[in-house]
């Protein structure tokens, strides 16, 4: 059963009077950033995402949240087209987005008391998922307090709590060093193996992409379309060992070969776009 349908999305931004950006050569007040995508993603599936910068992925995320409209096409979940943002998802962003003021358990609760549970089921549910995450002890801690591989936990923790059917993920991992970012991938999935919560994760890296998912999507140089769905044919639980594996390897190889000719084009596009600036 598909739980995420997106259906010929297209994505155009006006450009600020006097801004201007080349398009195929041709200087233009707007920027296409998605054309013709379609993509299909089941109900408990993991779905990564990779492209070039600049080929929508952040975009399409936030069209299938809700966030913003798209300029063509649609993006439906449980068959019913997303108008804006839905309870049955939930969002973790790059940047944790905790509020400062408050402490772990209480950025957790938040999330739980705007979607009105009571405060005894809330604070449960709070210390559970601090607790799945290796947060115990940590409850009081303020962000400021809290490396930022702790605070992404929190932050991770919290849209889980909501118990989301869908996840959306916009490179969490990115601002994390390379140890941190590969624990706390093995931590998600070994949440995710237990949730098997529908996620959509966009990254810039070929191993995390592979490492992580069931499929992964590769996206075209701007304006971004899906150029090849490759299926991810690990077993599952992964082991961390893995990613030394013949198997692993071919895959990254498989995904870069794809994204090879992608990447160049977007580097040309970035050059001529600053050439006529």
């Amino acid at each position: 059963m598909d739980r995420i349908t997106v259906a010929d999305i297209a994505k155009t931004f006006q450009l600020k009077p006097g801004q201007t950006v080349t398009v195929d050569g041709l200087r233009s007040n707007s920027i296409t950033v998605l054309s013709g995508l379609d993509l299909s993603i089941r109900q408990g599936e993991f779905i990564t995402l990779v492209g070039p910068s600049g080929s929508g992925k952040s975009v399409l995320l936030d069209i299938v949240a809700g966030l913003t409209d798209a300029t063509a096409g649609t993006a439906s979940i449980d068959g019913e087209a997303i108008t804006g943002p839905d309870p049955r998802m939930a969002y973790v962003f790059q940047q944790y987005a905790l509020f400062p003021w408050r402490t772990a358990l209480e950025n957790i609760e938040y999330a739980l008391e705007v979607r009105g549970v009571g405060r005894a089921e809330r604070r449960a549910r709070a210390r559970h998922f601090l607790s799945l995450f290796g947060l115990h002890g940590f409850e009081d801690r303020y962000p400021s307090q809290l490396s930022g591989g702790m605070q992404q936990r929190v932050a991770i923790a919290r849209a889980l709590s909501v118990e989301p059917e869908v996840l959306l993920m916009d490179e969490p991992f990115a601002a994390l060093d390379a140890q941190t970012r590969d624990i706390l991938q093995s931590e998600l999935l070994r949440i995710w193996e237990r949730l098997r919560t529908t996620v959509i994760f966009v990254t810039h890296s070929i191993d995390e992409a592979v490492y992580l998912a069931d499929r992964v999507v590769a996206i075209t140089a701007r304006p971004g379309r899906v150029k090849e769905i490759i299926d991810v044919d690990l077993p599952r639980p992964r082991a961390e060992g893995l990613r030394n594996s013949p198997e692993f390897a071919h895959l990254k190889g498989r995904v870069w070969n794809v994204l090879r000719d992608e990447v160049r084009a977007a580097q040309k596009d970035w050059a001529l776009s600053s050439a006529t600036h």
